[in-house]
């Protein structure tokens, strides 16, 4: 497959956007930064609005200086782009309902996840543009690098192109909030969609089994709570780790640790066979994923999880993690540990 295409500042034209009403649903982490990078880009304060129900993200976009719309059928009746920058489980309920049958026939619409669009859950006309522009960071990180005058990577694509000029839309989007300055990498939202579920529910949940396994077995072996808590996970270790291997490469960051450790890491690892894993992850991504059997399990669920308790799926898989003796042995080291945390 060749490489993706990389769009920098010199490719995107901010003119585009002049004299366009930008409206943000919704005013999170990521809603917040973004918005904020926009205006200090050059885009007008007027420019923007905010649309958000009365809670305190309204608050703190009245007080950072935008003008909040919480009728939502009025915010996109004046949008020539609007953010969807809402919760994914919520998109639909509200941008069907409320936005879509409001929207101009020529707006942009643009996605920070690829997931609804994937499996066609949100509304649009023909004739609009929808477009991805996705952030590989939390929104503080997308707001503090562009502070720091640092680009953030970010995914960008053009969905559906009513109008014709989708990705000149997206990439003057994109510079706006920062995300050309480091290299925008063309993508989809198939790509982001697969790789993102990928991640959520084959490769961490794994790393969840192989963490609560090791530190079951050592402790086992007689290995005490607190030497195991910060070995594995309390020291930080892990995450300086992931951060050498950005910056110096994922199998190259090993030569930041002793010589039997680089031995031990490589030797252990090129002697296993990954046939059955591999096996494993391509059942979840075939199987569950793309055909979005996992999909149709969480709409069925997507209600439930605004209950309190344990009406609400995810509280019951966060009691039933708290059994874990990992789980158990943290709450123990850290509250006999209080002061040194």
């Amino acid at each position: 497959m060749p490489s993706a295409k990389i769009y920098y500042d010199a490719d995107a034209d901010l003119g585009v956007l002049t004299g366009k009403k930008i409206v943000f649903l919704g005013f999170g982490n990521q809603g917040a930064a973004q918005a904020q990078n926009l205006r200090d880009t050059g885009i007008p304060n007027e420019q923007i609005l905010i649309a958000n129900r009365v809670d305190y993200y309204a608050d703190d976009a009245r007080a950072k200086g935008y003008t909040v719309e919480h009728d939502f059928a009025k915010a996109a009746k004046v949008a020539d782009v609007v953010f969807i920058l809402i919760p994914d489980q919520v998109q639909p309920r509200v941008f069907n309902e409320q936005f879509a049958p409001n929207l101009k026939d020529d707006v942009t619409i643009v996605v920070a996840s690829g997931y609804n669009v994937f499996f066609k859950l949100l509304k649009f006309k023909p004739s609009q543009d929808v477009v991805m522009v996705a952030p590989r960071m939390i929104g503080s990180s997308v707001r503090s690098l562009y502070v720091k005058g640092q680009g953030f990577p970010c995914f960008v694509s053009v969905e559906q192109n009513g109008t014709g000029k989708g990705l000149e839309s997206a990439l003057a989007l994109s510079r706006a909030i920062g995300a050309t300055k480091a290299g925008a990498i063309a993508s989809s939202v198939y790509e982001e969609t697969a790789m993102d579920l990928f991640a959520e529910q084959a490769l961490w949940p794994n790393i969840i089994m192989l963490f609560t396994e090791a530190f079951n077995l050592l402790k086992e072996a007689g290995c005490s709570d607190e030497a195991l808590c910060y070995e594995m996970w309390m020291s930080k270790e892990p995450a300086e780790i992931f951060e050498r291997a950005a910056e110096d490469g994922f199998v190259a960051q090993l030569k930041h640790h002793s010589t039997v450790s680089q031995y031990g890491q490589l030797s252990g690892a090129q002697a296993l066979d990954g046939t059955s894993t591999r096996e494993h992850f391509k059942n979840i991504l075939y199987n569950q994923i793309l055909n979005g059997k996992f999909c149709a399990a969480f709409s069925k669920i997507e209600l439930d999880l605004e209950k309190e308790g344990d009406e609400n799926p995810l509280n019951q898989l966060y009691k039933k993690s708290d059994e874990l003796e990992l789980v158990k042995a943290e709450k123990r080291v850290r509250a006999r540990l209080a002061d040194l945390l």
